[in-house]
């Protein structure tokens, strides 16, 4: 699953301790998992029960120490292995149940904060198994945030089909008419901006991991900096001009960042 819908974190996983990489693919199953649900539009109303569903097989599963469900079993018997909080989760399932509206709009600044910060649970449930210091807890919780604005930014058409506008202050006649308008620059500008804040803020993390996952680390931030640089190479206009990396800019940033 993780190899299908996200080469990159997959990548990053590959520099885990093997026997740690099962616990990774578990917690990326679950809230990959949660995530689909979301954006199951044939479930129409059924959103946010099936989201209610999955999160009770967790808690569950967590109280009788199994489940039937593989990803569950996965993740509950390596929370208590290696420590996760997983108790954390459901910080993230609020955020996915805020995409079950047929219309979401984040009006304020501090709407996209909280759904962002709900996102960035992943980092430090996932902590344990990177062997991160309690100091660097916090900077993955920022570098989870910088990953997330960045995905808004580069996915701004993406969403708006499916009845979604993150980045407050987008104008919607500017997304319907797929027009690049100045007041739209301007505004993804400012979020690219704010990421690339993110990313420096949390960049003493990766020197506080320990060497064998630092290149996984390393991989994704140098991706994910790729894309905000293809928006600026294409002047802030992210309806008309796509900001995704081909397979080859992915593999050359990769690479740039293992070799830094």
């Amino acid at each position: 699953m993780q190899l299908r819908h996200d080469p990159t974190y997959f990548a990053a996983t590959l520099s885990l301790p093997a026997d740690r990489r099962p616990a990774m693919y578990a917690l990326y199953g679950y809230v990959r998992g949660a995530d689909e649900i979301a954006d199951n539009c044939a479930l129409n109303g059924a959103r946010r029960a099936a989201l209610d569903d999955w999160q009770h097989e967790l808690q569950a599963g967590v109280e009788r120490g199994g489940s039937d469900h593989p990803v569950i079993a996965a993740l509950v018997d390596a929370g208590p292995r290696y420590g996760m909080p997983l108790e954390l989760l459901p910080d993230y399932m609020d955020s996915m149940r805020a995409d079950c509206d047929d219309r979401v709009r984040m009006r304020t600044q501090d709407q996209l904060d909280r759904y962002m910060a709900g996102t960035a649970t992943v980092g430090p449930v996932a902590a344990p198994l990177l062997d991160a210091p309690d100091g660097a807890v916090a900077l993955l919780r920022l570098l989870g945030v910088a990953f997330q604005l960045t995905n808004f930014i580069r996915d701004v058409p993406i969403d708006w089909q499916m009845g979604r506008v993150y980045l407050p202050g987008l104008h919607e006649d500017d997304l319907a008419e797929r027009a690049p308008s100045a007041r739209m620059r301007d505004h993804i500008a400012q979020q690219v901006a704010r990421a690339r804040e993110l990313f420096d803020d949390s960049e003493a993390l990766t020197g506080m991991l320990p060497s064998p996952v630092r290149p996984g680390v390393r991989v994704a931030r140098s991706v994910y900096l790729r894309v905000l640089d293809r928006v600026e190479e294409n002047g802030y206009d992210v309806v008309t001009r796509s900001n995704r990396l081909r397979p080859w800019e992915a593999i050359r940033a990769s690479s740039s960042a293992l070799v830094s």
